[in-house]
This record gives C-alpha cells, sequence and structure tokens, in this order.
C-alpha cells in the first residue's frame, strides 16, 4: 500500500506541475517573475531532396495522352539562423536569415526516352506558333529541340536568402494556467533581401545563381497546444499573402523571340510589366499533430520527446520560378497545387540551456502544370482573344509550343524529403 500512494502521488504531482510545451507553440517571454528575461537562439541544418517525374501532354492519332519525358531532382542544403527574443509577457519577436550552401537542379530523359522518341527533340513548332519547317511534321524536316537533353542538364544556385521579421503572442499560457491551451497568434514578414533570380544567367558551381525573387510575404498564423498526459497534442493554421517587392523580375526583361509568342507586346498598355512579371503564389495550409513526451522533469527543464505530426498545403497558380524555369530562361506560370506529408522527429532538452531537435519530414504533390500561361485578354470586348486580327490581345508570355493544350508540361510523383537538424541556446 505504501508503494501504491507514493505512485499515485508522483503521478498526480506529474499531471499538476507546469510541463514543457510543445515547441511549436513555444514563445520567448520576459519580465516574468522568475525570468526578467528571455531569449533563445536557434540554429539548424536542413537538407531538402526534391523529385519530380515531368510529363507532357501529346497530341497524336486524334487524342491527347501523357507521355514520361524527363526527371528533376533538386538538392537543397542550408543553415538557418534564427533569434527569439521576449519582448514582454509572452510577446516575442522573431528574426530569422537562411544562407543556402546549395540549390542543385538537374535534369534528364526519364527510363525508356530518348532523342528518337522524346517530343522535347522532335519539335516542329516556334514559340510564335509557326511551323519550323512545312514538311517538319511528315518528314521530321528542320525539327529543332526545345533544349539540349544530349546529356543532363545542371543549374546551381545559392547565397543569402530571404530575412524573416515577425511577432508571435500567447493569449493563453498553459504553463500558468493548465487548465487552458497553449494559444499563439502570430505575423512575419519575409522582405525580399536576396539577390534576384534571373533564369536567363548561366550559373556554375563556381558562379553560383541568385535565389531571390524579389516578393514580400505576410504570413498570418495560430497555434493551439494542450498537454493531456504525456501527449501534448497542437494544431496550426497558416496563410501567406505575397506582394511584389522593388525590381522584381519579369519575363519581359528580356524578351526573348526564342521562349515567347509575341515579346514585342511587353511593355504595351494590355500588358504592362506588373501583368507579364512574376505572380508569386498564395500559401495556406495547416499543421497536425502531438508530441509525445517519454521523460519530462519540469523542474530541472529536462524533456524528451516524440513529435508526430501530418501536413497539408494549398499552393495557388502563379508565375513564378518552377521546375523548368531553367530549361527555357524564363519564369514560367504554374497551375496549382496541394501537397500532403507527415514528419516524425524528437526533441530533447538537457537543460534549461540546451535543446535539440532533430525531424525527418516527407510530403508529396498533386499533380500540377508547369506550362500553363493563358493565351491572352479580350481588351476589346468582343468575347474572344484575337490572335490574328488583334494580336495586341496575346499575352507576350505565351508560348505556342509549350502552353497550348496537347503540348503542356506537368509534374507528377513529385515528392520532397527534408531533414532539420536544430540546436538551440537558451538565455
Amino acid at each position: 500500500m505504501p508503494r501504491l500512494r507514493a505512485a499515485v502521488l508522483a503521478s498526480i504531482a506529474a499531471v499538476s506541475t507546469p510541463a514543457l510545451a510543445a515547441e511549436i507553440s513555444h514563445v520567448a517571454s520576459s519580465f516574468e517573475q522568475d525570468a526578467p528575461f528571455g531569449m533563445f537562439i536557434d540554429v539548424g541544418y536542413e537538407r531538402t531532396q526534391h523529385r519530380a517525374k515531368i510529363i507532357r501532354e501529346y497530341h497524336q492519332d486524334g487524342a491527347v495522352s501523357d507521355v514520361t519525358e524527363l526527371r528533376f531532382t533538386n538538392i537543397d542544403t542550408r543553415l538557418n539562423l534564427d533569434l527569439h527574443l521576449g519582448l514582454w509577457k509572452d510577446l516575442e519577436f522573431h528574426y530569422g536569415v537562411p544562407i543556402v550552401f546549395q540549390q542543385n537542379r538537374t535534369w534528364g530523359y526519364a527510363v525508356g526516352t530518348n532523342d528518337s522518341n522524346s517530343t522535347i527533340a522532335n519539335n516542329c513548332v516556334q514559340a510564335n506558333g509557326a511551323l519550323l519547317d512545312p514538311n517538319c511534321a511528315t518528314t521530321g524536316a528542320g525539327r529543332r529541340s526545345l533544349f539540349d537533353l544530349s546529356s543532363n542538364i545542371d543549374t546551381f544556385r545559392g547565397g543569402l536568402g530571404d530575412m524573416t521579421f515577425g511577432l508571435a503572442y500567447a493569449f493563453f499560457n498553459e504553463k500558468k494556467d493548465d487548465t487552458k491551451p497553449t494559444w499563439v497568434v502570430g505575423v512575419d514578414y519575409t522582405a525580399p533581401t536576396a539577390d534576384l533570380l534571373d533564369p536567363t544567367v548561366p550559373t556554375s558551381p563556381d558562379a553560383r545563381g541568385a535565389i531571390g525573387d524579389r516578393t514580400h510575404r505576410y504570413k498570418f498564423y495560430t497555434t493551439f497546444s494542450k498537454r493531456v498526459g504525456a501527449a501534448d497534442p497542437y494544431f496550426q493554421i497558416h496563410y501567406t499573402l505575397p506582394y511584389h517587392g522593388p525590381g522584381w523580375y519579369s519575363n519581359c526583361d528580356h524578351p526573348d523571340p526564342r521562349t515567347m509568342g509575341r515579346p514585342e507586346n511587353c511593355g504595351t498598355d494590355q500588358w504592362s510589366r506588373a501583368q507579364t512579371g512574376v505572380q508569386a503564389a498564395h500559401v495556406g495550409g495547416f499543421v497536425f499533430g502531438s508530441e509525445f513526451n517519454a521523460y519530462d522533469e519540469p523542474s530541472m527543464h529536462q524533456k524528451v520527446a516524440i513529435d508526430l505530426r501530418g501536413v497539408a498545403t494549398y499552393v495557388s497558380p502563379g508565375r513564378y520560378y518552377n521546375e523548368m524555369s531553367d530549361l527555357f530562361n524564363k519564369l514560367l506560370y504554374t497551375a496549382e497545387y496541394i501537397e500532403l506529408g507527415a514528419a516524425f522527429g524528437f526533441t530533447a532538452h538537457a537543460a534549461d540551456y540546451v535543446h535539440l531537435r532533430a525531424s525527418a519530414t516527407w510530403t508529396y504533390r498533386t499533380e500540377y502544370t508547369l506550362t500553363d500561361e493563358s493565351i491572352g485578354r479580350d481588351t476589346d470586348g468582343n468575347g474572344t482573344v484575337d490572335v490574328s486580327t488583334n494580336p495586341l490581345e496575346l499575352n507576350p508570355n505565351y508560348d505556342w509550343r509549350v502552353d497550348m493544350p496537347s503540348r503542356r508540361f506537368r509534374a507528377s510523383e513529385t515528392s520532397i524529403l527534408r531533414i532539420d537538424v536544430v540546436g538551440t541556446l537558451n538565455f
């Protein structure tokens, strides 16, 4: 009986003692009674492997089918530095900057595809829709590849990424009142501080291209978490609003008749730079999951937990740098998609001053179109885009070789594996 009573009392004490909150809802706090100053610094290494199969619509024998063309791989490695500073009780300011060591992209023919059967190599159409040769479709005369794939293509990018500044406030904090969940509301501003990415500039391992799209991004999010025994379930919903920044890129900065159907329309009243330039995607989604505490000793600021989570993200249509932009040397209008995935990680608090987190996240994207420019705009109000009689209505970005239905490229079987290791110094 004495042992049973001791065990019950220990269990009650473990439940009633304020526990360390889930990491996703953790905010720095200052001017507390027992902690006048709160700050922590995250130093994280991140490696992301992005792979996709690129397929193409192909019109043959009166029907449109999909043919497999390419395999795409991107390896991204970076160092993430984040500062979290308590401004007041449960009010945090945070600042982050990524240092991107590499974004190495590779394209190559998929298995079973080569110069003899690829629609890329056996192209008969120019960007303006005209045939390269009148006999091209029947005899192959004048055929010209969309881009050279006699060997794998590689591009190399990197550099200092966009900086993020944000505020987060915990309206409720279960460490102070365990009858309520922890509820955090935050807003992040990502400034266009990275050098401008120009897809027309060649890259090499010794001359890496820039990575910035010169877009302001405003992220709004709210997070809930509540400790229930050994579990600490959480839920977060987020939305990111993009807006043009200074000096954003437009394909009309380098009008090229080889990749644009009507570059002479660039800068006209119907096709301003804002209409032909980058149009960053809106992003929204949610994160849900739970930490499971294998060991938790709040009095010693020690904790070991396993983190299991699911993610779902919606990405809207937009014109931006996608999986094929380097091949066509321009930004491409990309269709919407949904990204679904799961993550497994662990958290270890060795003491109040040192924390360690590691996680692996795998996500899968629904199939989406990579070359999806609209043909133009009906500016005279007659209900159609008059390509022949009113060519000013034609979108200068439109490429008849790849944006026309039955010739478009799509990404399928897209999978992304990200590994994160983060060390935290708590002050």
